[in-house]
C-alpha cells in the first residue's frame, strides 16, 4: 500500500481487494461522517433554542460569560484538532457531543437578532445548499485539491476582515465578508467532502476510522454553520 502526491491512499497492484469490500466500507464510513454531523447540529440547534433565554440574560447584565460562552467554540475546535490522537474514541465522541453543546449557547444569541421565520428559511436554504456542493465533492472525479489552497487564503482573509470590521463597524466591508464568505465555505464543503472520502482506508482499525469519522464530521459542520451565518447576515430579516 502506498500514497501517492495528494495523500490518497492506493494499493499495490499485487494487493488484491474486492472493489465491492471498498464500495460497501466507503459508504459506511460517510454515512458514520454524516450522521455525526446531523447529530451535532441537532444538538446546536436544541441547545440554542432552549437557551435563548439565559443569553438573553446575560446580554442584558452586560454578563462576562458572554465572551466564554462566545470563545469556548475555538477552544473545544483547537483540542479536537490538536489532542484528538491521544485521545480515546470515547474521550473524542464526548469532546465533539460537548463542543456541538457549547456552540449552541453561542449561536443561541441568532434568535435575539433575527426572526424565527427568516432564521428557518435560510437553515433550509443552507441545508439545500450544502447536500449539493457535498453530493458534487463525493461524485466528481474532479481533483478538488488544487482550489484547496485559494479557498484557504479566502478563509484566513475573511478572519481577518472580520477582526478588521469589529472596530470599523462598516456595513459594506460586513456585505463585502459575507458574499465572500459564502463562496467560500460553498467551495469548502464540496472540497472537504472529496478530503474525508479520501481519507478512508479499509484497513483501518475500529479506533482510527472513528477518529477519521469525528474529525471529517467536524469539517463538514463548521462549513454548514458558517455558510449559515454567512447567509444569515445577507437575507436575514432583523427583529424590530
Amino acid at each position: 500500500m502506498s500514497y501517492d502526491s495528494n495523500n490518497r491512499w492506493s494499493a499495490s497492484a499485487n494487493t488484491a481487494i474486492p472493489q465491492v469490500g471498498i464500495d460497501v466500507g466507503l459508504r459506511n464510513y460517510m454515512l458514520r461522517v454524516y450522521n455525526y454531523m446531523g447529530g451535532a447540529l441537532a444538538v446546536t440547534g436544541l441547545v440554542a433554542w432552549f437557551a435563548q433565554g439565559f443569553v438573553a440574560q446575560q446580554a442584558q447584565q452586560h454578563s462576562p460569560l458572554l465572551w466564554i460562552m462566545m470563545l469556548a467554540p475555538l477552544a473545544f475546535v483547537l483540542v479536537l484538532s490538536f489532542g484528538i490522537q491521544k485521545m480515546s474514541l470515547g474521550a473524542a465522541q464526548a469532546t465533539f457531543w460537548a463542543y456541538a453543546a457549547v456552540m449552541g449557547l453561542s449561536m443561541s444569541t441568532i434568535f435575539l437578532v433575527y426572526t424565527g421565520a427568516s432564521i428557518a428559511q435560510v437553515f433550509f436554504i443552507t441545508a439545500a445548499t450544502f447536500l449539493a456542493m457535498s453530493l458534487y465533492g463525493y461524485t466528481t472525479k474532479r481533483d478538488l485539491a488544487r482550489f484547496g489552497a485559494f479557498l484557504f487564503m479566502g478563509l484566513i482573509g475573511i478572519v481577518i476582515a472580520s477582526l478588521v470590521n469589529i472596530f470599523f463597524h462598516s456595513a459594506a466591508m460586513q456585505f463585502a465578508i459575507s458574499v465572500i464568505g459564502v463562496v467560500v465555505f460553498t467551495g469548502l464543503t464540496a472540497w472537504d467532502t472529496q478530503r474525508i472520502k479520501e481519507m478512508y482506508w479499509e484497513g483501518d482499525g475500529t479506533v482510527v476510522a472513528g477518529k477519521k469519522a469525528i474529525m471529517g464530521a467536524l469539517a463538514l459542520y463548521l462549513d454548514f454553520i458558517n455558510l449559515f451565518i454567512m447567509l444569515m447576515q445577507l437575507m436575514g430579516t432583523r427583529r424590530d
